[in-house]
């Protein structure tokens, strides 16, 4: 049964990925990018709610349109002291057209335009965090695969050498102890390949849940474009382009909208209205109620005197928010010269690391054949044969650690800049474009005269005042000047 749910699975999924137009088997790094940018449940999902936010600028244009309505009631009335009874009934159709709302409509389009263009910038962040997550279990993979191959050398190798001890063993060569010893590391490596097999699988499960299938026979990891060199230049950038930055200076326009619209609260609006309609104090008679209907057209201007502190609570609300908004674009900021500085660190590490790793797989291989060779003559023990090619092992497996190390800390680092989309890292991708939706929807039920409406309603506004500019003001150079001198440098 567990056979054949296995067996259930993997068809499943092999259908899910044909039926997108996947590839079988992903091999290359932009393969697997590829499938998981139009695949990833997270990305979709993430492309999903921004084209509901998309749908906030029709709702907020709706305002600069008429209202039309259709009204009908009836009505059966008894009066029991008279003991009389009587119905009634009207119809109406009702439009209003909002001439001015002191900018109310104004600064809430604004606000819409600023939301979703965050949401864009919430997209671009969740987009990167998924290719970052490809790009690590790419990684992840091929070193966890380099780490089993070593593995199953080292097996071969230890199984030789008890082998060749038990041999030397028979003949007197050696003590019992040596067979010992050399049992002993064969049953320490049988367990270590085994959970390089184990970690091997979580890898390759995990490379499964970001792209959408299984890897295949991987190919190198190849050289991720754009990677700065130098750690000022790569923090210039992240403070333009870090997605997270760029999303809290929009909410803090949006905020900014919002606070003026509160105040438009106090201004008058101005209306006009129209309806047709009659009535009838008969229901059989219902159908004659356009004998005696009538068209009523009128305006009406409406000026708020009191309202109960609601308007004031509302603006003091939208103060605070935008206040928020704009500690927010603070915050991000904070958090990219942290993130910018960690993966710039860990990729100089790393780098060191693998440079240090190269050295020290030479000169242990170099020292484990000079080892096996002094043994046999008699120079060296099998306790010191087993120890070499134990460093050698280790060696060897930090060196692929290292390099995936690496790889991954420039990704992150990409990320933090900004730097990590799928047009960034493959040319040939065919980007999704969140723009393409908002312009489809944004004059959904427009009429001729909304450009006309929404200028009128801007005239004699409450102004938008930025809370301090914050979505333009440096980052505090003394918190970068310090970040710049403890950031390690190639």
């Amino acid at each position: 049964m567990l056979k054949r749910s296995r067996a259930l699975a993997s068809v499943a999924i092999f259908a899910v990925a044909a039926g997108m137009g996947a590839p079988v088997w992903a091999e290359t790094l932009q393969e697997a990018i590829a499938l998981a940018y139009r695949t990833n449940p997270s990305l979709l999902a993430q492309r999903a709610n921004q084209r509901a936010l998309d749908e906030s600028i029709v709702q907020a244009r709706a305002g600069l349109r008429p209202r039309l309505d259709v009204t009908v009631t009836g009505n059966h009335i008894r009066d029991f002291n008279n003991e009389t009874e009587s119905d009634s009934a009207s119809a109406s159709i009702g439009l209003s057209q909002t001439l001015w709302s002191g900018g109310r409509i104004g600064h809430g389009i604004t606000a819409a335009e600023a939301e979703i263009l965050a949401g864009r910038e919430n997209l671009r962040d969740i987009e990167q965090t998924v290719l970052a997550s490809v790009i690590q279990a790419y990684a992840d993979v091929i070193r966890d695969t380099e780490i089993l191959r070593i593995r199953q050398a080292n097996l071969g190798v230890l199984q030789r050498q008890l082998e060749e001890a038990s041999a030397r063993f028979e003949v007197g060569e050696i003590t019992r102890t040596d067979v010992a010893q050399s049992e002993a590391r064969l049953a320490q490596s049988e367990a270590d390949l085994a959970n390089a097999q184990a970690q091997l699988s979580v890898s390759r499960a995990s490379y499964a849940a970001v792209v959408g299938q299984s890897p295949g026979d991987l190919a190198p990891m190849p050289v991720l474009p754009g990677v700065p060199n130098d750690f000022d230049a790569a923090l210039d950038v992240a403070l333009l382009d870090n997605p997270g930055i760029r999303a809290a200076a929009y909410n803090l326009r949006a905020a900014e909208a919002n606070v003026a619209a509160a105040k438009a609260e106090y201004m008058p609006s101005a209306r006009l209205t129209a309806s047709y309609g009659g009535s009838n104090n008969d229901f059989d008679a219902f159908s004659d109620i356009g004998d005696n209907a009538e068209l009523t057209v009128g305006g009406s201007v409406s000026v708020p005197l009191f309202t109960g502190g609601l308007n004031g609570s509302r603006v003091a609300q939208a103060f605070e928010r935008a206040n928020v908004a704009q500690i927010n674009v603070e915050g991000e900021r904070r958090n990219t010269l942290q993130s910018v500085s960690s993966a710039y660190a860990q990729a100089i590490s790393a780098r060191s690391s693998l440079e240090a790793g190269v050295e020290a797989v030479r000169a242990a291989t170099v020292a484990a054949e000079g080892v096996r060779q002094e043994a046999q003559v008699g120079l060296r023990t099998t306790l010191d044969v087993l120890n070499q090619e134990l460093e050698l092992r280790n060696a060897e497996i930090t060196l692929a650690s290292a390099r995936r190390n690496e790889y991954v800390a420039q990704a992150n680092l990409l990320a933090a800049m900004g730097r990590l989309e799928g047009a960034d890292l493959d040319p040939t991708l065919t980007v999704y474009d969140p723009a393409d939706n908002y312009e489809r929807v944004r004059n959904r039920g427009a009429l001729p005269w909304d450009s006309l409406i929404e200028a009128v309603d801007r005239i004699v506004a409450p102004p938008i005042t930025p809370a301090n500019d914050a979505a333009d003001a440096p980052i505090d150079q003394q918190l970068k000047s310090e970040i710049v001198q403890t950031a390690p440098r190639h």
